[in-house]
């Protein structure tokens, strides 16, 4: 088979590019970080602004750099041998962990606006970060299925219990068939690349809200590009590179499983886009 020799000059092996992903997400931490830090006055936890801060903080780590992670944990070249189990766990535990901080994300903002009487849920912004965080939870759980059971036997009741626990479970453990885990896996895959492209547009207006409410006083006004500013827009641009590289790295057909049609491939991963 040819290859054209740009291509070959492109064709980055996956491993080289997974440490320079996740040294872009961590640095991503690491500039949001700093700017809630360094100036908009660090964190608490009474319900001040610095409660607020949070909220970029968890938001970036759990619905972006996180959930970016877990996407690409069944791009390693070691999923694709030896049981999947392992594999499982991981890919699921950072999608849990990733819903965890995106909720308490929620809770930070939510109490500092009802603490300072400020109204919720009017701007853009918010709407697309909730309906992001919401089209995670269903997308966590839509697959919940009836266990495959004996006549003999019977399915647990339903209990009021979150339903991304039970998405968990259904993906994690055998249980639902087959054909209903090969039915569901476009609609999985596409709503998990549709949530990571929703969370980083909220993350990045959310960004340019709180700098265009907090820089407008004097010599601060955000249209004079403040060091605030030039620091917060360079994180929103490292923000849209991550999940760019990620959306690239989940198409591109050489970093796929090479057994995506085997029997043991349809089980689909949990929570996210599969394979």
């Amino acid at each position: 088979r040819c290859h054209h020799p740009v291509v070959e000059m492109l064709d980055l092996p996956f491993l080289p590019f997974c440490v320079l992903l996740g040294g872009l997400g961590f640095v991503c931490v690491a500039f949001v970080s700093a700017w809630c830090q360094h100036w908009r006055g660090g964190f608490a936890l009474d319900g001040s602004a610095q409660m607020f801060n949070w909220h970029p903080v968890l938001m970036v780590t759990g619905m972006v750099v996180l959930y970016g992670a877990a996407a690409l944990v069944y791009r390693l070249p070691p999923t694709w041998r030896g049981p999947k189990l392992p594999w499982k766990v991981l890919h699921g535990s950072l999608a849990l962990a990733a819903f965890t901080l995106a909720v308490l994300g929620l809770v930070a903002v939510f109490r500092f606006h009802n603490n300072h009487g400020t109204p919720n849920m009017y701007s853009l912004h918010s709407w697309l970060g909730l309906a992001t965080v919401l089209l995670f939870s269903c997308q966590v759980g839509a697959a919940l299925a009836p266990c495959p059971l004996p006549p003999a036997q019977h399915c647990a009741p339903h209990l009021p219990f979150p339903q991304w626990l039970a998405g968990f479970s259904t993906f994690l453990l055998p249980w639902a068939p087959a054909w209903l885990r090969a039915l569901y896996k476009p609609v999985h895959i596409f709503f998990g690349s549709t949530i990571l492209m929703l969370s980083v547009a909220s993350c990045v207006s959310g960004i340019n809200e709180k700098l265009f409410f907090s820089l407008k006083n004097g010599t601060t006004d955000y249209k004079r590009l403040p060091s605030e500013a030039v620091f917060a827009n360079m994180l929103g641009l490292l923000i849209i590179l991550f999940g760019v590289l990620v959306l690239g790295a989940l198409a591109r057909p050489s970093w796929k499983r090479p057994d995506a049609d085997s029997p043991d491939s349809c089980q689909v991963p949990a929570l996210l886009w599969g394979r």
